[in-house]
C-alpha cells in the first residue's frame, strides 16, 4: 500500500489547546485516525486509557452505539490476531490494546505474524513508569527490546509531550509502503500526565517519508513501459503470479482488467488468494508446496513470467534455477526494493504503487492500438486445468474434508470471508474454496500461526459485519486460542467455526508418513480426550453439532450455515486424508506429488520414502 502520511489540516483541530491527560490524547487521536474497533486486554499499566475509552464513549457515543467499540478477549494474543483480522478483511489499521509485562509479550506472536504477512496493526502497551522502567518492577517487559526485530518498528514514549505525534506517526508508517505492525510502549505516567492537546503534529522521521516519497514519484514511464511491453510482444505463454501484494496495494481491480485485457492466466499465492476471481476462466487459483497442479504445471510451461506483488517464497520456488525454467523472462513489480532480484533474477522490473503501474500499462497499450493474441496458450492453460484438476476419494464411507468444503462453497458461492487456522484445513480450505473478491481469505501464510483462525474471524466479523465469515480450524489449531470462542458468544458475533478433527496434527503427520517413515512421534498426542461440542454449548453456542456420517453432510452444512447466529460445527474427517498436490522441500514443479486421485504428467524421481531427512528443513 503506498499513501502519503496524514496531511496537516488546514482548520485546527476543535480540541487544540484543551488539557487532556495523556490517555485522552490516545483515544482522541485512535478517533482521528478513523479507529472504531480496538480489541484489549485491561491491566494496571494501561488501566488510564481503558478508562479514557470509557469515558470518550460516554461523551460520543451510546451503550448500544460505542463510538469506540472495546471488545475484550480470552487473551492478549487473542486480541491482536482480531485487530488482524479487522485489518486483513478492511484494509484499514487493526488497534490491540494490552497491559505491561506479560500482557504485552502475548502479543509478540501476532506482531510478528503481521509483519510477515504485511498486515497494517498498531498494538498498544502499558508500561510501568517511567522511573521504574530498568527496576523488573511489577509486570515490566523490556518491550523496544522484545518487539524491535519482530514488527516494522517500535515506539516508547518516555516524553509526554511526545505522545501525540507519536501516536499518529505509529498509523503512518503502519500503513504506508509495505504495510506492518508497529508497537506504542506508553508508560503508565505518560498517560496520567496532563497538558494542551495540539490536533496536529508527526515526529521527524525524515529518512522514512523520503523513501515514502520516492515510492509516490516513482511510476513507470513511456520507456519502460514500452520495454515491459516488448517483452510482452516477445512472449508466447505470459504468465501472472500474483501475492499479497496485489491485496495490501488495493490494485486487485487493474489485476483482473490488465489480465483480461491481454488474455493473461493468474496464478495467485497463498496470500495473493482472491486478487483474480477463483471462478473466472484466467485463474489458475494457487500455485506452490500445494498448488493446484495445473497452476505448477502453467509455471512450468510459461515463457514470461510477470510477478506482482510476490516475492519468490520457500514454499513457492523451494529451487529457484528451476522455478519457471522456460521463461525467457521475468518481470517484478513491487513495493519493496528488497524483494527485487532477492530470490529470482529479475530482468525487467519496477519499485512503486502496483495499482498505478498497471494502470499505466494499460492506457500505454490501448494508445498502441495492437492485439495480442495468447489463444493457443489459453487452450492449452484450459486443458492443463481439466487434465490435472483437483479432485479425492469421492467414493470413501468416511468424511472427506474436501466434500465437506465443497459442500460449503456450493451455499456461499465464492462471497464467504474464510478464515483459517494452519495445518492440513488450512490447505483444503485454500484449494476447493472460491474467492471473487480480495480480503475473503484470511490465513497466516509466513509464519504458519496456528491459533490464528478463530480470532481472525473474529476481527474480521467485526470489520464487516454484514458478512458471512467462517473460521476452517483443525482440532490441534482450535485448542490454541479455544477461549476466543466465549468472545464469539460474548459478543453475539454470527461466526461460523468449523473444527476439522483427525484427531492429531494431520500436517506434521502426513510429513511423518511421507518422510519419517510413519513414525509419529508427538503428533498423535493423547490430547483425545475434549469434547469440541459440549464445550460449545458451554460457552453459549446455541448451534453446536458434531458431524460424523457422510449422507448427513448436505443437511447438516445448510443448517449450520443458514443459523442465525454463532454456530459450530465438528467434523470427524478421515484420519488418513492428505493435502494433494505437494511439492517436497528442496525439490521443483517436475518432482511434485499428485497423489492418487490427481493425475500427474510426470512421475517424481524419488519415493517420498527416499527424500531422507535433508527435506524436511523448511516444513
Amino acid at each position: 500500500m503506498l499513501e502519503s502520511h496524514q496531511p496537516q489540516s488546514d482548520s485546527q483541530h476543535p480540541l487544540a489547546g484543551k488539557l487532556l491527560s495523556g490517555a485522552e490524547t490516545l483515544v482522541q487521536i485512535l478517533a482521528d485516525e478513523g479507529v472504531d474497533t480496538i480489541f484489549g486486554y485491561s491491566g494496571g499499566a494501561i488501566l488510564p486509557a481503558f478508562d479514557a475509552v470509557f469515558r470518550f464513549n460516554d461523551q460520543h457515543g451510546t451503550d448500544t452505539d460505542p463510538a469506540l467499540n472495546l471488545i475484550v478477549p480470552a487473551n492478549e494474543q487473542g486480541a491482536a490476531f482480531m485487530a488482524s483480522g479487522y485489518a486483513r478483511a478492511s484494509g484499514k489499521v487493526g488497534v490491540a490494546m494490552v497491559t505491561s509485562g506479560p500482557g504485552a509479550t502475548n502479543t509478540v506472536t501476532p506482531v510478528r505474524d503481521c509483519m510477515a504477512d504485511s498486515t497494517p496493526i498498531v498494538v498498544i502497551c502499558g508500561q510501568v513508569p517511567t522511573s521504574a522502567i530498568g527496576t523488573d518492577a511489577f509486570q515490566e517487559a523490556p518491550i523496544s527490546s522484545i518487539m524491535g526485530p519482530a514488527c516494522k518498528h517500535v515506539f516508547l514514549v518516555t516524553d509526554p509531550a511526545d505522545l501525540e505525534a507519536t501516536v499518529r506517526t505509529a498509523f503512518e508508517i503502519a500503513r504506508t509502503g509495505r504495510p506492518g505492525p508497529v508497537v506504542v510502549d506508553i508508560p503508565k505516567d505518560v498517560q496520567n500526565w496532563v497538558g494542551g492537546f495540539k490536533g496536529s503534529g508527526y515526529l521527524p522521521i525524515p529518512g522514512y517519508r523520503q523513501r515514502m516519497a520516492k515510492l509516490r514519484r516513482n511510476r513507470l514511464l513511456r520507456p519502460q513501459i514500452e520495454s515491459f511491453m516488448e517483452l510482452l510482444t516477445q512472449s508466447e505463454r505470459p504468465l501472472i503470479y500474483a501475492g499479497g501484494g496485489v491485496i495490501n496495494g488495493n490494485a486487485a481491480e487493474e489485476l483482473r482488467e490488465f489480465a483480461d485485457f491481454f488474455g493473461i492466466p493468474v496464478v495467485t499465492t497463498l496470500m495473493g488468494i482472491g486478487a483474480a476471481d477463483t471462478q473466472h476462466p484466467l485463474s489458475l487459483h494457487m500455485l506452490g508446496m500445494h498448488g493446484t497442479a495445473y497452476a505448477n504445471y502453467a509455471v512450468d510451461d510459461c515463457d514470461f513470467l510477470i510477478a506482482l506483488g510476490a516475492r519468490f517464497d520457500d514454499r513457492v520456488a523451494g529451487v529457484p534455477d528451476e522455478f519457471a525454467k522456460a521463461a525467457k523472462h521475468v518481470a517484478h513489480f513491487d513495493i519493496d526494493a528488497t524483494e527485487i532480484s532477492k530470490v529470482k533474477n529479475a530482468d525487467w522490473h519496477h519499485v512503486g504503487s502496483l495499482q498505478e503501474s498497471l494502470a499505466a500499462i494499460l492506457v500505454v497499450a490501448r494508445q498502441l492500438k495492437k492485439t495480442w493474441d495468447f489463444s493457443d496458450w489459453g487452450e492449452h492453460v484450459q486443458a492443463l486445468k481439466s487434465e490435472y484438476a483437483l479432485n479425492y476419494d469421492r467414493a470413501s464411507a468416511a468424511i472427506q474434508p474436501y466434500y465437506v468444503i465443497e459442500e460449503i462453497n456450493r451455499l456461499t458461492k465464492g462471497n464467504a470471508i474464510i478464515s483459517t487456522g494452519v495445518g492440513q484445513h488450512q490447505m483444503w480450505a485454500a484449494q476447493y474454496f472460491d474467492f471473487a473478491q480480495p480480503r475473503q481469505w484470511l490465513t497466516s501464510g509466513s509464519m504458519g500461526t496456528m491459533g490464528f483462525g478463530l480470532p481472525a474471524a473474529i476481527g474480521a466479523q467485526f470489520a464487516q459485519p454484514d458478512r458471512i465469515v467462517i473460521d476452517i480450524d483443525g482440532d490441534g489449531s482450535m485448542r490454541m486460542n479455544f477461549g476466543e470462542l466465549e468472545t464469539v458468544t460474548t459478543y453475539d458475533l454470527p461466526v461460523k467455526i468449523v473444527v476439522m478433527n483427525n484427531f492429531g496434527d494431520g500436517m506434521v503427520q502426513q510429513w511423518q508418513r511421507l518422510f519419517f517413515k510413519g513414525r509419529m512421534s508427538a503428533s498423535d498426542k493423547s490430547l483425545h480426550k475434549k469434547n469440541f461440542v459440549k464445550a460449545a454449548e458451554a460457552d453459549g453456542f446455541e448451534f453446536a453439532q458434531r458431524l460424523e456420517r457422510k449422507e448427513d453432510v448436505p443437511r447438516v452444512v445448510q443448517e449450520f450455515i443458514n443459523f442465525p447466529g454463532p454456530a459450530f460445527l465438528e467434523v470427524i474427517i478421515d484420519r488418513n486424508a492428505e493435502v494433494y498436490p505437494m511439492v517436497g522441500p528442496g525439490q521443483a514443479y517436475q518432482q511434485m506429488i499428485t497423489g492418487p486421485w490427481i493425475n500427474c504428467r510426470t512421475e517424481p524421481d524419488v519415493e517420498a520414502d527416499d527424500l531422507g531427512p535433508d527435506t524436511t528443513e523448511m516444513f
